[in-house]
């Protein structure tokens, strides 16, 4: 229950320090839409989906609107489309379509899902799908991809990272009158998750209900904002423990609105997603959180190590409010979507290679990352292992979205506009590693995945 100080706290937090609902995402299966003809499976599809979702943006304005919280995104996760492509064979892009016509109906600003699974190997549908991810990100608005390449039970699946690093390539040139808007909707995994609300990523996984209500909750303003008001030289136990109380506040606001906006559609209540999830607003970032803590900028020594208490901190805040937490939940560390972030390319101090390091101990991976335009595919599968092979050893989930600006080269810039905002092209190691992506089969699992 929320008593007057919890609400006063809580319309400061939305006031002054950008505390917002991210994402009310609602997860559709598809699998009773499956059709040996691509035609029919694709108007089952888009009927389903608008038949479920009609509601989902005037009832998150309502609610958000009730409570005087902002609900920034309205979107919309289905069951990897490689699934269904399997079963009726022919052109994957027909499903991008129907996605996209069914998103543009009912008013969402993405859906995720033309995904597939591949960390052990190809199925039926899988290699299809992914051949024609470039063509469909340029070929629709509002569709996101996302391909599962490995995981600590099953190790690496070198062909697929193979492929993707061509196909992360070509996303890019297809879109590249675009701002190479194609690869900063695709997303590379290493032990993806099913109930992931925050896009590009987002699919529908096969364990869950039919349909389900998750929110994305962010606030790196709020706990800024908290350590800006600490003395300077409180020890870091007491950093920690007052985020994990502000995370725990936060959450406790995506657990009322989440609840509410379900009840509304008639939907299963999924998961609240606690990831401090940055934009290029100013007061809304995750380096500036970590500069807080005592880094005079994002990068310096001392990075990663502020970074895994922040976001260990987050995590069990959001654990002791609901116990319905889920998807990645942590910190994210987006660069062209995190003002400090920018910065810190721009100054030098944040290297590819500290980011790298990061992702070791935050929520996901290198994400939102602008690389040269001549960026050859054999770096960026090798850039793909490298994240996957953290993942895989630390059983955590990571994940690559780097975009190769066609065109430009390092040190200038790219714009995206709006929550994808801006970012330099940052540096890249010159030496190849072709001979050894070349080699493909698969990294076996580590030994820890020898848990049963």
């Amino acid at each position: 229950m929320f008593n007057d100080k919890d609400v006063m706290e809580t319309i400061s937090m939305i006031r002054d320090n950008n505390l917002d609902i991210r994402t009310n995402t609602m997860g559709i299966s598809l699998l009773d839409c499956a059709d040996t003809d691509a035609d029919k499976a694709c108007t089952k599809i888009y009927d389903k989906i608008c038949r479920l979702a009609e509601n989902l943006v005037k009832t998150a304005d309502s609610v958000g609107e009730k409570y005087g919280i902002p609900i920034v995104n309205k979107r919309v996760s289905v069951t990897p489309v490689a699934m269904l492509a399997g079963i009726s064979g022919g052109d994957p892009v027909k499903y991008a379509k129907a996605l996209d016509r069914a998103a543009h109906e009912i008013g969402i600003d993405f859906i995720g899902g033309y995904s597939a699974l591949v960390q052990k190997g190809f199925s039926a549908g899988d290699r299809e799908l992914i051949d024609s991810i470039p063509r469909a990100l340029a070929e629709t608005d509002l569709v996101c991809s996302s391909v599962n390449i490995g995981s600590t039970k099953a190790g690496i699946n070198m062909d697929a990272v193979k492929l993707m690093g061509q196909k992360v390539r070509e996303a890019s040139e297809l879109t590249a009158d675009r701002q190479c808007i194609g690869a900063a909707k695709l997303v590379v995994f290493c032990n993806a998750v099913e109930d992931n609300p925050f896009m590009a990523g987002a699919f529908h996984g096969v364990g869950e209900a039919d349909h389900v209500l998750s929110v994305g909750v962010s606030g790196p303003g709020v706990v800024r904002s908290v350590l800006a008001a600490m003395p300077d030289d409180a020890p870091l136990n007491e950093v920690a423990e007052t985020i994990k109380k502000t995370a725990f506040k936060i959450t406790r606001v995506g657990q009322l609105v989440g609840s509410e906006v379900a009840s509304c559609l008639n939907t299963q209540f999924g998961i609240v997603d606690l990831s401090l999830a940055p934009t290029p607003a100013i007061g809304d970032s995750v380096a500036h959180i970590l500069e807080e803590i005592g880094l005079e900028q994002c990068g310096a020594h001392g990075t990663t190590a502020a970074l895994a208490m922040l976001n260990d901190a987050v995590k069990k805040g959001g654990v002791m409010a609901s116990s319905s937490v889920g998807g990645l939940s942590g910190a994210f560390i987006p660069v062209s979507e995190d003002d400090g972030m920018i910065a810190a390319a721009r100054a030098g101090t944040l290297s590819i290679e500290k980011l790298e390091a990061m992702t070791a101990v935050c929520s996901v991976g290198l994400d939102m990352i602008v690389i040269p335009g001549d960026t050859s595919a054999e770096v960026i599968s090798a850039i793909i292992a490298d994240e996957a092979a953290i993942g895989m050893v630390n059983s955590k989930t990571t994940a690559v979205r780097v975009i190769p600006a066609i065109g430009l080269k390092e040190g200038e810039e790219l714009n995206f506009g709006g929550l994808l905002g801006f970012g330099p092209v940052m540096k890249l190691r010159s030496q190849s590693p072709a001979k050894m992506i070349n080699r493909g089969g698969r990294i076996p699992a580590p030994l820890q995945s020898l848990k049963n």
